[in-house]
């Protein structure tokens, strides 16, 4: 979008909505009453969160001089010039009181100039250079931000160069994250995604953007994510980055991330850990977890009892395709615990296995002993992790049942629960 630069616009009075670049305002002269009376210089604008745009509440003036910045409600701000801004005179003429800051109130030099933003049509870390305000009806709103170099050349006073096309993003795509988020008592704020998108993004490109950001706009862009989410990143991140994230976590949001980790991802997350961190995060475990955790750490190979989940789908073999797929459709499973469905008789005894894509191309009365695979390739408990790494190499399956000896199932292996690092990768 081009710029427009619409200075001497009285915001009282002209009904047609302007937009104008915070860094055009920066530093302006700001006048009391007349031309004359000068007041000081515009140093920030105050907006207070809101749907669907943040909106002035204000302004800070410094006046130098070694007296304190004053406060301008933005209901005492008459008009916007090209070369001053004008607010009324206090009654009795007194000075304007110090800024004292408000919950849900973003200072936009402060906490939007020169933050960084995770672009959601880059996936992409960005940096704001200037902010995009619409004028209307005596109100000010921030409605875009601008990353590109022409934000930053104005910044510095440099904005008839113009090098580029301006790059703004709206503010329906961009949403301030407090560190109230994460628990300080700070009320700075960063800059991410907005909470609705955050979790549309792939984890792998959380896991990459949460590595580039500094270290509060990272606990606050994590503090966002749900539990899940945030465990999928976690177990996805370099080891520097996994430091990073969870040794300043809370105890029970620690808990929450880990309880979302299977036993392997956990081991895998505290070989990287020093000693200290991983004692203090294995007491918000469960005890059971946190024995089979410190047991894989402790041991060069595996057993496979250490490795299985219990969490997939069995159901009997007389069950028809419609009825599997209301079952699936009726329950939260994730998309790792319906690779397959197994086929079960008496005891939990395995029969067969039915791959997902058999399933949604079968008929819908066709029952799930006609399209189910036997034997079963299985494991048993006592097997090691080296065998689970020849199995998966071998047959490039997504997940590898747990029986015991009398092929009763007692749960199942995941493929990225034993061959992560490996270059080996299952079929699609």
């Amino acid at each position: 979008m081009k710029e427009q630069n619409h200075l001497g616009t009285d915001t009282r009075h002209v009904p047609v909505p302007q937009l104008i670049f915070y860094a055009d305002l920066h530093k302006r002269r700001v006048v009391s009453g007349s031309f004359q009376n000068k007041a000081g210089k515009l140093v920030e604008l105050v907006c207070k969160l809101g749907e669907p745009y943040p909106e002035a509440v204000g302004i800070i003036v410094s006046t130098g001089g070694g007296y304190p910045d004053q406060f301008v409600p933005w209901e005492n701000v008459i008009k916007i010039d090209d070369d001053a801004v004008f607010i009324q005179a206090r009654p009795d003429g007194s000075r304007y009181p110090r800024f004292d800051d408000q919950p849900g109130w973003i200072l936009v030099s402060d906490h939007l100039m020169g933050r960084t933003i995770l672009d959601l049509d880059g996936r992409s870390v960005e940096v704001v250079n200037d902010v995009h305000l619409l004028t209307a009806n005596g109100r000010m709103l921030i409605v875009h931000v601008d990353i590109s170099f022409n934000g930053f050349l104005r910044r510095w006073g440099l904005a008839r160069f113009h090098l580029v096309k301006d790059n703004l993003i709206s503010w329906r795509y961009v949403q301030p994250l407090s560190t109230e988020d994460v628990g300080s008592k700070s009320d700075t704020v960063t800059l991410s995604v907005t909470h609705s998108n955050i979790k549309d993004l792939p984890v792998e490109d959380l896991a990459d953007a949460l590595e580039e950001l500094s270290g509060k706009e990272q606990e606050a862009v994590f503090a966002a994510l749900t539990a899940e989410t945030a465990a999928e990143v976690l177990a996805d991140a370099e080891p520097r980055a996994q430091r990073q994230l969870i040794e300043d976590l809370r105890h029970e949001r620690a808990g929450a991330i880990l309880e979302e980790m299977s036993v392997p991802q956990v081991v895998d997350l505290f070989s990287a850990l020093p000693h200290d961190l991983v004692e203090k995060l294995s007491t918000t475990m469960p005890q059971e977890k946190s024995k089979r955790v410190h047991a894989l750490l402790e041991e060069h190979e595996a057993p496979v009892g250490a490795l299985l989940t219990q969490t997939y789908v069995a159901l009997s073999p007389e069950t028809s395709v419609s009825e599997a797929l209301v079952i699936l459709h009726n329950n939260t499973f994730s998309a790792s615990d319906i690779s397959y469905l197994y086929t079960t008789g008496k005891d939990n005894l395995l029969l067969g296995v039915v791959d997902l894509r058999e399933l949604v191309l079968a008929a819908p009365h066709t029952l799930l002993s006609e399209i189910s695979a036997s034997p079963v390739v299985s494991v048993m408990t006592v097997d090691q992790r080296e065998d689970l790494t020849e199995i998966f190499a071998k047959y490039h399956f997504r997940m590898v049942p747990v029986v015991d000896e009398s092929e009763h199932m007692l749960g199942v292996v995941h493929y990225n629960d034993v061959m992560k690092g490996l270059t080996v990768r299952p079929r699609a």
